[in-house]
């Protein structure tokens, strides 16, 4: 989209206390792949040279998924062993970066928390664009909400230029009425975010380094600060908790889904179909109401699947049919007839063309 040089800088060290788990944050799974890399997935529209993942909580861990599952992109890790806030998350991401990158006046750095699953490759091509477009310091994508509490307010002021981020608990009545809303996701002129991070302060009620203090910092010093409204606030949804996580996880499936269907699968009811995000289906492919599919998953053409099934890390073969079975690691040949009420053990298959008729229990030979 662009020859500016641009990097990006994901925010991925939070604990997230409120998820109530041993994993860390950023590797909760969402239609079976950590919530992490589908923020790595919308930078997929931009020449990205690099993405530099602060960690923290689990950073071992975090590490070594990211590095396992997002190969294409070069990504560098620095830690961030005490969480004092945004602000200081970035601070720290900058420490990766050269003297001549931070100088340069031409580059833009890409500001992105780690918990943003629904995030749409289009929406932060969107944020670039607009970001050049209007020549600025700073350009944040917001939202427009019906309820916007708990958010950061976006405080505008003459001719529609960003003045300040006001975070809710230090916000004005007059301010918490404003609807539009900081959804934390920035971008950057290089050259001016390290001088402005290093004039904020943890005077705040949180007492921590807020990285929206920055915006107003680069407004006072006359700097452009501009805003782009997400087209569904929906994309810019974080994940703090249980519940959060499961409303991803649906809207995630939904857009799974009318994807596979638009490429020639059937499904009978979507709504009642789980495919996680790393199943491959081939055109042809019917699925019955609750048939779950997980892991790596690969279905043949014009294949049968349900109802009442669930398969994990299964090969099934064109034409197959598999009703009512539930299957680990194995492979059900072409054309073969499976079920109702069978079972596939770990490293079984079923030969091809094979009906070994219900109640059927394939084990590894």
């Amino acid at each position: 989209m662009t020859q500016r040089p641009l990097s990006a800088i994901v925010l991925a060290a939070g604990e997230g206390t409120r998820m109530r788990s041993s994993r860390p944050k950023p590797l909760h799974l969402l239609c079976g792949r950590a919530m992490v890399l589908y923020v790595l997935d919308a930078l997929a529209q931009l020449e990205v040279r690099r993405a530099v993942v602060v960690v923290g909580h689990g950073a071992e861990r975090v590490t070594k998924k990211l590095l396992d599952a997002a190969p294409e992109l070069p990504l560098e890790f620095v830690e961030q062993p005490v969480q004092r806030g945004t602000g200081d998350a970035v601070g720290v991401a900058l420490t990766a970066f050269g003297p001549d990158e931070l100088d340069d006046t031409e580059a833009d750095v890409l500001v992105l928390p780690g918990d943003t699953p629904l995030l749409r490759a289009s929406t932060v091509a969107a944020l670039v664009e607009a970001h050049h477009a209007t020549d600025a310091a700073c350009t944040l994508l917001t939202a427009r909400m019906d309820d916007p509490t708990g958010y950061g307010r976006v405080v505008r002021g003459r001719d529609e230029r960003v003045v300040r981020v006001v975070e809710q608990g230090d916000a004005t009545d007059e301010e918490r009425a404003i609807d539009e809303v900081n959804t934390s996701i920035y971008c950057f002129r290089a050259s001016v975010l390290g001088p402005a991070l290093r004039r904020i302060s943890p005077e705040n009620s949180q007492g921590e380094y807020y990285l929206t203090d920055v915006v107003e910092v680069l407004a006072g010093a006359g700097y452009r600060v501009s805003a782009v409204v997400a087209d569904d606030a929906t994309d810019t949804q974080g994940v703090n908790d249980r519940l959060q996580l499961a409303a991803a996880e649906a809207e995630l499936r939904r857009r799974t889904n009318e994807a596979w269907m638009s490429k020639g699968v059937t499904m009978v009811d979507p709504d009642r179909t789980y495919v996680d995000a790393t199943v491959t289906l081939a055109p042809d492919v019917t699925l019955f109401p609750d048939t779950i599919l997980q892991g790596r998953c690969v279905v043949g053409a014009g294949a049968e699947l349900g109802p009442n099934t669930r398969l994990v890390d299964c090969i099934v073969g064109a034409g197959a049919v598999v009703e009512n079975t539930v299957g680990h690691v194995a492979e059900v040949g072409e054309g073969a007839h499976l079920g109702p009420y069978a079972v596939l053990e770990p490293g079984s298959s079923v030969a091809a063309g094979a009906r070994p008729g219900p109640f059927y229990t394939a084990v590894s030979t």
